[in-house]
């Protein structure tokens, strides 16, 4: 669904015109709502790297003013690199969250219980916080951007950032295995994605908002709009394949259009980062 611009009312417009696309059930219950934007460092909105608060915030008054709500909840963890509470104040979500009256969630700081998951020969521990269990509606809000070594980070990636561990470096080496580890044991309601800015072989303003009950179907059109096939993208083969959704797609609205204007990156552009990456790697050596 393609909105005009980025004033509420038409963000607003956009948003439940891409929901009621896909059918979305306005009569379901969703007293307690859980949202997970992508805020996976520092950067500005209008990068394309994160998850605009501003996106976030329509997102919170469509819910509102169509669901019986009564607490919601926009949730991130600690990472490597990044603390939640930096990130909500630098992104812009404590003043949204004190504008809309929605709780700020660090997930690291949420009770937990620890899951062990093996998942291609790879054993893995997670740690689960117990308030999505106790959620009526996960939502899942990603940001459609490419991603060294596993292509692409959308809405199941998102979702790998739902893991309470902070130290996530540990578990790239296997990242895509991680992730649909991660998404087994988190169900995805909803993925609502922000596509108002996105980074390709540059950033552009793309004015994009999809909606989808299935994330990897969500990321399978989104890798073939970014110009890869879903089948080259070991995540969504491996979350296609245990059952977490559908790799396949019936794309409805202006789906086409987008595919034209992503700023898709190509072959060469692939090899000037992976050269960038090595000498970096070679001189930090120095």
């Amino acid at each position: 669904m393609h909105t005009q611009n980025c004033e509420p009312e038409a963000l607003k417009h956009a948003i439940k015109k891409s929901l009621d696309l896909i059918n979305f059930d306005f009569g379901r219950k969703a007293k307690k709502i859980v949202i997970k934007p992508n805020m996976c460092y520092y950067y500005h909105p209008s990068t394309g790297e994160v998850t605009d608060p501003r996106f976030v915030s329509v997102l919170i008054d469509v819910f509102r003013e169509n669901l019986d709500v009564s607490e919601i909840l926009v949730v991130e963890s600690d990472a490597s690199a990044m603390k939640c509470k930096n990130a909500f104040n630098i992104l812009g979500y404590d003043k949204m969250a004190a504008e809309k009256k929605v709780n700020l969630v660090n997930l690291t700081e949420e009770k937990y219980r620890i899951v062990n998951k093996t998942i291609g020969g790879h054993a893995f521990k997670f740690h689960i916080p117990m308030l999505f269990s106790e959620a009526d509606l996960i939502v899942n809000v990603p940001k459609p951007k490419y991603m060294e070594g596993v292509k692409i980070s959308c809405a199941l990636k998102n979702f790998f950032g739902c893991n309470a561990y902070p130290n996530k470096l540990i578990y790239h080496k296997v990242l895509d295995k991680a992730i649909v580890a991660v998404n087994e044991n988190i169900k995805t309601h909803l993925v609502v994605l922000d596509g108002l800015a996105v980074i390709g072989k540059y950033t552009k303003r793309l004015n994009l908002v999809m909606s989808s009950e299935d994330p990897v179907a969500a990321d399978s059109a989104v890798s073939e709009m970014m110009g890869l096939s879903p089948r080259s993208v070991g995540a969504i083969v491996l979350a296609a394949e245990r059952g977490i959704g559908v790799s396949s797609f019936s794309s409805v609205g202006e789906f086409h259009y987008f595919k034209e204007q992503f700023p898709s990156k190509g072959l060469k552009d692939d090899l000037r980062a992976t050269v960038a990456n090595v000498y970096l790697y070679l001189f930090s050596k120095h």
